[in-house]
């Protein structure tokens, strides 16, 4: 009986003493910091600008519809000779503290990209609040405090339309790709595969971009843009890669999910429009007298989405016809791909991992000069079969030949 009086007692005592935070943070001290934009200054020291939300204009935004709720983000910036004292230093113009926890994005300005990124990720990874998730674009021709300055409709946090714009263009038009802090660090660190990070890009006038004005016409003055892949020799951006090059990119990378391939039909250019509702991407090294190759093997398999000119879709030939156009498309935009990485030296497939991956005694001699002398030479393979499933509704078409 003493010994079950004592235990409760212990517990008791124990709730009294560990009760409370030490680490509390009151939410009207904090700043939160939903994106974050890197750029440099001419003489080289870094530039931070931080994208910190309003609470109270985003919630008076969604209830009034965007209209006279106030701005429901504010823009910071600091400079400093690294990131930690560019952050620090920011404290000088908030009244709060700035709080990484929920930053979902990093705006790298094009500039910076050029110069070099291998040292901006160590900072984002040591801290204890930023997520290795945040999703990672480069500014296309602008930098990253301009971006990050453009107010947007329909989404209120500028950073959400661009995260979320990323991710839907990706899922179903596939030319460009979800890549996060933790995936160029990766690449980074790896010797058989370099970064590839989509772009954001400025239509329209910064200047007007920035007014609350912008957002309350039907009409925005400027708009944020997703568009092409920026890509990377070692750690400095080499070039970009848009359109059907790009998608060639990630139907490598086996991240198409959907998207539309138009060929063409008797004589005319895009007239039939092919939907990929799934598709499937293998790649194998081999070895051949001491020299590697590479075999990529495609499956997709849609349905027809639209047809310009007079199709007999219960015509076997004219099926299988078809089919064969839409592998060739495929294979033709994966080939660009592999030939625009290899004219800029860059392993942006990560072919080199899947070598050592299958050879790895062989790996260890040719990983040195892997992007210098091998991969530019590389033989590549591409295999594509395309299965149409559906046709649609209507089987022959009210289009005369």
């Amino acid at each position: 009986m003493k010994r079950k009086i004592a235990i409760i007692f212990s517990l008791l005592l124990c709730t009294v003493i560990l009760s409370g935070c030490w680490s509390k943070k009151e939410l009207t001290d904090l700043a939160i910091v939903i994106a974050v934009g890197i750029d440099k200054t001419k003489d080289g020291k870094f530039v931070m600008t931080f994208q910190v939300v309003n609470p109270g204009n985003v919630a008076g935004a969604t209830q009034r519809g965007g209209g006279s709720g106030g701005v429901p983000v504010s823009i910071y910036k600091a400079t400093g000779n690294n990131l930690i004292e560019a952050s620090r230093k920011a404290s000088k113009k908030l009244s709060r503290l700035i709080y990484y926890a929920h930053t979902n994005l990093v705006v790298i300005g094009e500039e910076v990209a050029k110069e070099g990124i291998n040292g901006l990720f160590d900072a984002l990874e040591r801290s204890g609040q930023f997520r290795t998730t945040a999703m990672v674009v480069v500014a296309h021709h602008h930098s990253a405090e301009d971006v990050l300055k453009i107010l947007t409709p329909i989404d209120k946090i500028p950073a959400n339309q661009i995260i979320k714009t990323v991710r839907f263009s990706e899922k179903t038009w596939g030319q460009t790709m979800n890549v996060s802090v933790g995936d160029v660090i990766n690449d980074l660190a790896s010797s058989g595969k370099t970064p590839t990070i989509s772009g954001v890009e400025i239509v329209g006038g910064v200047k007007k971009g920035k007014r609350q004005a912008n957002v309350q016409a039907s009409e925005p003055d400027a708009r944020l843009n997703v568009n092409g892949i920026a890509m990377f020799k070692n750690d400095k951006l080499a070039g970009w890669i848009f359109g059907e090059t790009s998608r060639g990119v990630l139907w490598v990378m086996d991240k198409i999910e959907q998207t539309d391939i138009t060929v063409e039909w008797k004589r005319r250019k895009e007239a039939v429009a092919y939907e990929v509702v799934r598709a499937k991407t293998s790649v194998a090294a081999h070895m051949k007298r001491g020299k590697p190759s590479i075999s990529i093997r495609i499956k997709a398999e849609g349905d027809i989405g639209e047809a310009l000119v007079p199709v007999d879709f219960t015509d076997p030939m004219q099926i299988l016809a078809l089919e064969k156009k839409i592998e060739q498309t495929i294979k033709n935009e994966v080939i660009q791909a592999v030939e625009k990485a290899q004219e800029e030296k860059t392993d942006i497939f990560g072919f080199g991992n899947v070598v050592y991956r299958s050879y790895p005694r062989e790996w260890k001699k040719m990983k040195h000069d892997w992007d210098e002398s091998t991969f530019p030479h590389l033989e590549v393979n591409v295999t594509v079969d395309a299965f149409i499933r559906r046709t649609g509704l209507r089987t022959k078409p009210y289009i005369l030949g």
